[in-house]
């Protein structure tokens, strides 16, 4: 990449400087629960203020195929202040080696946001979700770190036909894989660390009449390492195969989202046989937004999450006397509004009935005995420049 930079036409400092953008958002969330905890105390004493979102990002291009961009997120999602410490989301040197009229081809080298689904590449700046949350099913708050990025190297592609545009983007890695992944597996109570493996991930998206249908089928394959001192745990193997197929629909004032995804999610290798095992699950949801005035938007979801399939109510689960069978599942209906009060300024709100806690994070809920049926209310305020 280096060498290539070299033998291209060198820019002047100006055109350079000229090139330069600089951005950056805050978000800042009330959370209220009646029962169970999400993003902190929430069903205490008025609710958590523990869901901050800071970031800032900028780009350069030192010449006209060469992108530099990076960004840096400082995020707080419950737990302690100390996670609030600035992490690089993303940081690549993008060269488009190939573009005209109809075609675009490159590649990015560094930390690269991973394509998955409609949303994951823009996830953390609330001005491009169609809500506070995301829908848990399928862009897990508790597994964040696992979907969010890999350092590695991505290739993408664009053809423009008569028929619609064609997207593609594949890339190889690995993936950050931080501790909410190993509590969510139980790890965490063992010595020891999970670390990412070479994975890879690719998308293909279809789009036609200009973004009025758009429709994507994603797929990975996560791969990470358990290492401890403990040799009945050291060197275990965690694989993670998500497929997602989304699809969405576009009016001038309405649209239409849909996304489905099996999910299967493997240990092996632990020299403790009933640490190993399988587990498929599956997640959908149904989305429909409603844009009316100029800057005024309101939305209707309804989002499931199956943590295994061949245990839909968790009963089974329940009857091993790991936890109770609604932890396996979850099912959300939601009901949110957005005010664009200014092109910089976004207020938002929405509610949660919720039957079923199998989003929510033991780091929120340390006590297992969680209530099955829940309420949820999240208010957000956010700012960019």
């Amino acid at each position: 990449m280096l060498l290539m930079v070299g033998l291209l036409r060198p820019a002047s400092a100006n055109e350079v400087m000229d090139t330069l953008q600089v951005h950056g958002f805050l978000s800042q969330a009330l959370v209220i629960t009646d029962e169970n905890n999400f993003f902190g105390p929430s069903s205490e004493d008025g609710g958590s203020l523990q869901f901050t979102e800071i970031g800032a990002n900028a780009s350069l291009r030192p010449h006209e195929d060469i992108l530099l961009a990076a960004q840096v997120i400082s995020r707080r999602a419950g737990g302690d202040r100390d996670d609030m410490e600035p992490k690089l989301d993303h940081g690549v040197i993008d060269y488009q080696a190939f573009s005209d009229s109809t075609t675009r081809f490159g590649t990015q080298i560094g930390r690269f946001k991973n394509p998955f689904g409609f949303y994951n590449q823009t996830r953390d700046i609330a001005f491009t979700r169609p809500s506070i949350l995301l829908p848990q099913s399928i862009y897990f708050d508790r597994t964040r770190s696992l979907g969010l990025a890999a350092d590695g190297v991505a290739i993408y592609g664009e053809k423009r036909l008569p028929i619609g545009t064609f997207r593609a983007q594949v890339g190889a890695g690995k993936p950050q894989v931080g501790d909410d992944v190993a509590r969510t597996l139980s790890l965490d109570t063992q010595p020891g660390t999970l670390d990412g493996d070479m994975s890879y991930i690719g998308q293909l998206l279809y789009e036609h009449s200009d973004g009025q249908f758009i429709a994507a089928l994603s797929a990975a394959q996560v791969n990470a390492t358990f290492e401890s001192s403990d040799p009945l745990w050291n060197g275990g193997q965690m694989r993670f195969q998500p497929w997602v197929l989304s699809l969405q629909y576009n009016e001038e004032y309405w649209s239409l989202t849909a996304e489905y995804a099996l999910r299967r999610t493997s240990l092996n290798e632990f020299r403790i046989p009933q640490a190993n095992g399988s587990v498929t699950g599956e997640s959908w949801y149904l989305q429909y937004t409603r844009r009316f005035s100029r800057d005024w938007q309101w939305l209707l979801r309804y989002d499931v999450l199956i943590t295994d399939r061949d245990d839909r109510s968790g009963r089974q689960f329940e009857e091993t006397g790991a936890g109770p069978a609604h932890a396996r599942f979850a099912k959300d209906l939601t009901l949110g509004l957005q005010w664009n009060v200014h092109p910089r300024v976004l207020l938002a709100a929405e509610y949660h009935y919720v039957e079923g806690t199998g989003w929510l994070s033991s780091q929120d809920n340390p006590d297992p005995n969680t209530e099955k049926y829940w309420n949820m209310l999240l208010f957000q305020a956010s700012w960019r420049f």
